[in-house]
């Protein structure tokens, strides 16, 4: 009996560690190591009594707690954080090869937002309102932050 007791109160002691320091906010592996931990302690105390239940409720209870100061303080959890951060944004520099006045030919019909082929490049392009065939050569009139204005070239 007393290797069923150490085994559930061991998984669930593990699996509460693992929900604090590991994955936090799943609450399934925490409640699972709850219920472990809960379920070895009333074993213990309908088997052995209640003295050696309060015994392993106490021990259990003081084994957590230098458990999760441990991990914490051991900083085990840093090996699985995230230490670099992405600054970058998206499409930047893509429209640095462009200026107003450059041509090129529609990739596919615009209305008014398509796509143009600029300089062997595909980019993504918007009319003043006109819809303009696939195949139609085009003008740069404008470039805004990341959006390039195109007029067709009669």
């Amino acid at each position: 009996m007393w290797i069923i007791i150490i085994a559930l109160l061991v998984i669930g002691l593990s699996l509460i560690i693992v929900e604090l320091v590991f994955i936090p906010g799943t609450t399934v592996v925490g409640l699972l190591g709850f219920i472990f931990s809960v379920a070895g302690i009333v074993i213990s105390y309908k088997h052995f009594g209640a003295d050696v239940g309060f015994y392993i409720l106490l021990g259990m209870s003081v084994t957590t707690l230098f458990a999760l100061f441990y991990s914490f303080r051991a900083g085990s959890w840093t090996k699985f954080s995230l230490k670099t951060a992405i600054d970058s944004k998206v499409n930047e520099g893509m429209l640095a090869a462009l200026q107003v006045g450059d041509e090129g030919v529609t990739v596919s019909t615009l209305r008014p937002i398509g796509k143009a082929e600029f300089q062997h490049q595909q980019f993504e392009v918007k009319t003043s309102g006109d819809y303009v065939e696939s195949g139609i050569r085009v003008r740069i009139t404008q470039i805004l932050s990341h959006q390039v204005i195109v007029e067709p070239i009669n």
